[in-house]
């Protein structure tokens, strides 16, 4: 594959990789830079693939400004049997980004143009300047000031990190005057950030059978609530043959908890509106404020290309591996819904996920109320069980919980929901096995049979 004007190859880590960083935050569509491969796309690898990641994110941290963090991702991968990386760049939201060391000049801001990134021009960094986005999460200011982070701060610990005391600010939740922001007050211990859960016992919102509030306190947690919530709504549906008995989730896991991480992380917070869940008999509607980001068209949303609302929240939800990698969460759902699913406004954008049919016995007999019972039953009751499970880890729990709703999951269902790879994924359920709480009933064609009733 040769260079475009999304995908730039350097054979090694040089001097001017900011440079190149720099063109694809100010270009509309982002980009990807392959470290390893020479301009011809002949692969060579890297010695140390490993110290140049630590490296480049170094630089990229200190050296680009306004700050990028959030805004990019570096993968390792394998290619012809050597090692590369892949650095992933969304579009900015903060035009135009510089080099710190030579400012908002021509020496210091670049553009892609074609398949390089140029000098931008003078007249351009002006205009671009004068259109930043102000109006962010990151600028406005928090409108209380005792906040604590203790729920945050034990998420990191859980996902393997330890926040020091300069934590606020380098998570960029301090407005440039050292206050604390209102991406700070959403991630906060107590706040009046409200999150509900509606549920209607028909197609339309005319009766009301249920209603739930998540929210005031951190936004990961009431992320997690609201992900656990539709899970056990997710029951499961059953195709009965005189062979064998198919089962499937009303929706696609998948798809569901990408969706329900996208109407968090990007929803426009600046005029205090939420992000919005609504079950119905027949489907779900997941509603977050703000359509589109500016410049970005519909053909390059469905494409994957990424230009965070949020960064400060992108770059939390991806170190909390809440989010797998930039641009992943469209494709993922498009791969399980199709585009007519997304539907767009001027001030919001719902994505509608239509229900799988209900119980159908051979012969076409339906019996969705005793399918949808059990489903129902099996996720609420066995979820609260395993909660409660002291003999699991945390993570064991998170694939149980996956199983009960689904028992049919295969180990790439599951790394896919929890952004984890397969071996991990056979590691945790052989441990969860080996504990006495899971057999496998049948060969490959077979399902997982949960056991709580001894432990």
């Amino acid at each position: 594959m040769s260079e475009t004007n999304r995908i730039e190859y350097k054979r090694e880590l040089t001097d001017g990789l900011e440079k190149e960083v720099i063109a694809f935050l100010n270009y509309r569509e982002g980009g990807i830079l392959y470290i390893g491969i020479d301009k011809e796309g002949n692969t060579y690898g890297l010695a140390d693939a490993d110290g140049d990641q630590l490296k480049i994110k170094d630089r990229l941290k200190n050296n680009i400004r306004p700050s990028a963090l959030g805004l990019f991702d570096i993968v390792s991968e394998e290619k012809d049997g050597n090692d590369i990386l892949k650095i992933i760049v969304a579009s900015g939201p903060e035009k135009p980004y510089h080099l710190k060391k030579y400012g908002m000049s021509e020496k210091g801001c670049f553009v892609r143009l074609g398949s390089a990134a140029e000098p931008m021009p003078q007249k351009m960094i002006d205009e671009l300047f004068a259109k930043r986005t102000r109006n962010s999460i990151s600028k406005i200011r928090a409108s209380r000031q005792d906040l604590s982070f203790s729920q945050l701060k034990i998420y990191y610990e859980e996902s393997g990190y330890t926040l020091g005391k300069a934590f606020s600010k380098n998570l960029e939740l301090l407005t440039e005057d050292g206050a604390f922001n209102y991406a700070a007050y959403l991630l906060a211990d107590k706040n009046n950030i409200s999150i509900k859960v509606a549920k209607y016992s028909g197609i339309t919102r005319t009766d009301l059978i249920e209603s739930n509030e998540y929210g005031h306190e951190c936004l990961v947690k009431a992320t997690k609530q609201v992900i656990d919530k539709i899970a056990v709504e997710n029951r499961t549906t059953t195709k009965i043959t005189s062979k064998e008995r198919q089962q499937a989730n009303l929706w696609n896991p998948i798809a569901l908890r990408e969706a329900i991480i996208n109407a968090f992380v990007h929803n426009d917070y600046t005029n205090e509106i939420t992000p919005k869940f609504e079950i119905f008999s027949d489907r779900i509607e997941i509603t977050s404020a703000g359509s589109l980001p500016e410049g970005l068209s519909k053909q390059e949303f469905f494409e994957g290309f990424s230009v965070p609302r949020n960064k400060e929240l992108m770059r939390i939800y991806k170190d909390l591996e809440l989010v797998e990698q930039l641009g992943s969460g469209i494709p993922r759902i498009l791969g399980h819904y199709g585009k007519e699913s997304f539907s767009f406004s001027d001030n919001f954008l719902r994505m509608t996920f239509i229900a799988k049919e209900a119980v159908v016995e051979e012969g076409g007999q339906i019996g969705g109320v005793k399918g949808g019972q059990e489903g129902g039953v099996i996720g609420g009751a066995i979820g609260g069980v395993i909660d409660s499970t002291e003999a699991l880890t945390k993570r064991q729990k998170e694939v149980l919980k996956l199983i009960a709703t689904n028992p049919s999951i295969t180990y790439n269902e599951i790394a896919e929901v929890l952004s984890i790879n397969e071996s991990a994924v056979g590691k945790h359920i052989t441990a969860i096995k080996n504990k006495g709480f899971l057999v496998r009933q049948g060969d490959t064609r077979g399902y997982w049979k949960i056991n709580l009733d001894e432990n």
